[in-house]
């Protein structure tokens, strides 16, 4: 079957012109200005721009925290009402099993049949012996080219010392695999809950004085100077501060291979939403935990530098009633995490856009060309051109609207930006050349999202051999 979708104005992450698609099967065979082709169903798109569809690297349809579950990929079909197309999830490996097994194994039981997005997977080291760092060598031949560690969270199965650290950096770097680190002093975040909940101050807001911004900024520096002792490059997820941006941004003025995401939410919510009344602050709790006003301003501003390159949501879907209310007595039991992935697109537009914070070229690769870049992805994601998947997204500027969880797709209780003006909004969406989104209501259905496999010496190794080239001259 052929698409021609006509007279939209395309916007790629260098350029912007009015111009034609044309959609084959699975893939876009032209793009150009009044494309003279044939096709079964040709869409007017005057007036709206034509994007391309959203990657985000950053998921968790899998997380558990203190023995609750997030929403699954049954939800999946919120990311794609949102404009974003493919998805990243963060597996956590099961004890005494390989990675690779774990992801797979979910994959087939749970993903496959469910998923409405497309997909990749972040190996997640959970069980630090010798064979587990053994196995990155394998991950690429399976379609894994990412492996994260958490600094955070003692005690819990995911925590990763300087040790595993060191190793999986050493073991990723020869496989041309990109580490992803959560960066925050678990010793530290350990001794300030224990203080604060001793002295009774036992509110959600107290989740933030635990995690304050050095803890973040003092993991982050320990793990760029142990990737610069294995010379391999290292990426910091969900960067929160200004100060933690300053050290990537040191980082990388020195020539070091260390870059960077932050996530919607630390652009445009402040540690003060912990404080609201009636345990609404619960809603908020995420790790890192919110900052400050000049911190989203340093945010916004490291884009344009380049210090920092994509923005993901860091989705994680708990319920506040049913599952956060479990820290009602205690901010270490309420479950990390706030859904976000169905709002990304909206929220960058309005408040980036719209207000002259980001161009809407840069908007796009933030949104979609860097992260599928970063993920080993761009072979057939992230940008609208010839030979890539066909998935688009037609964006009608015009019109307003207010964030409501009541016609939210992503499952639980409560929306994080409940309230938030939304200026234009999603109107049709292509997942590889398939209609799921037609006038702003998804249409797809389970099991339309597919495995994408990653590949080895994504973006981040690129940057750093030619860094590492420059260098030598």
């Amino acid at each position: 079957m052929r698409t021609l979708i006509k007279n939209g104005t395309i916007v790629t992450a260098i350029d912007e012109f009015v111009g034609d698609v044309l959609v084959e099967g699975e893939k876009i065979i032209a793009v150009g200005a009044q494309l003279d082709a044939t096709a079964d169903e040709i869409i007017d798109a005057k007036g709206k721009y034509v994007l391309p569809g959203g990657v985000d690297q950053h998921v968790h349809y899998s997380f558990e925290f203190k023995g609750e579950r997030v929403r699954g990929f049954e939800t999946s079909n919120a990311a794609v009402a949102g404009g974003t197309t493919t998805v990243v999830e963060f597996v956590n490996q099961e004890q005494g099993k390989g990675m690779a097994d774990t992801i797979f194994e979910m994959d087939k039981n749970e993903v496959a049949p469910q998923a409405m997005a497309d997909y990749s997977y972040h190996a997640v080291v959970c069980d630090p012996v010798d064979k587990t760092f053994e196995e990155i060598a394998d991950l690429p031949n399976r379609g894994i080219s990412t492996v994260k560690l958490f600094m955070a969270y003692k005690g819990m199965p995911f925590h990763s010392d300087d040790e595993a650290l060191y190793k999986a950096l050493k073991a990723a770097k020869e496989a041309g695999v990109t580490v992803m680190v959560h960066c925050e002093n678990a010793d530290v975040i350990d001794l300030l809950q224990k203080k604060l909940v001793a002295e009774g101050k036992t509110d959600p807001y107290y989740h933030a004085v635990s995690r304050p911004a050095r803890v973040e900024l003092e993991a982050t520096q320990r793990v760029i100077n142990l990737a610069a002792m294995v010379e391999a490059p290292v990426y910091i997820v969900h960067v929160t501060a200004k100060s933690v941006m300053e050290a990537i941004r040191s980082a990388k003025n020195e020539g070091l291979p260390v870059y960077g995401e932050t996530c919607v939410q630390y652009l445009m919510l402040e540690e003060d939403d912990l404080a609201k009344p009636n345990f609404e602050g619960a809603k908020y709790v995420m790790s890192p935990a919110l900052r400050t006003k000049a911190d989203q301003e340093a945010l916004w501003e490291a884009f344009d530098n380049g210090w920092l390159n994509a923005i993901s949501t860091d989705h994680c879907g708990f319920d506040w009633e049913s599952q956060k209310h479990m820290g009602i007595d205690d901010f270490t039991n309420i479950p990390n995490g706030a859904p976000g992935v169905e709002n990304r697109l909206g929220i960058l537009w309005t408040y980036g856009v719209n207000t002259g914070k980001i161009s809407r070229q840069r908007f796009v690769d933030l949104f979609a060309t860097t992260p599928a870049k970063n993920m080993g992805l761009d072979h057939c994601k992230g940008h609208i051109g010839v030979g890539m998947d066909a998935d688009i997204v037609l964006y009608d500027p015009n019109g307003s609207s207010v964030i409501s969880n009541e016609n939210s797709l992503h499952g639980v209780d409560y929306s994080t930006f409940e309230g938030y003006k939304q200026e234009g909004k999603v109107d049709k969406v292509f997942l590889r050349g398939k209609l799921v989104v037609d006038e702003g209501e998804f249409i797809g259905e389970k099991g339309d999202g597919k495995f994408i496999p990653g590949k080895p010496f994504a973006l981040c190794f690129d940057d750093a051999q030619a860094a590492k080239e420059l260098k030598n001259v």
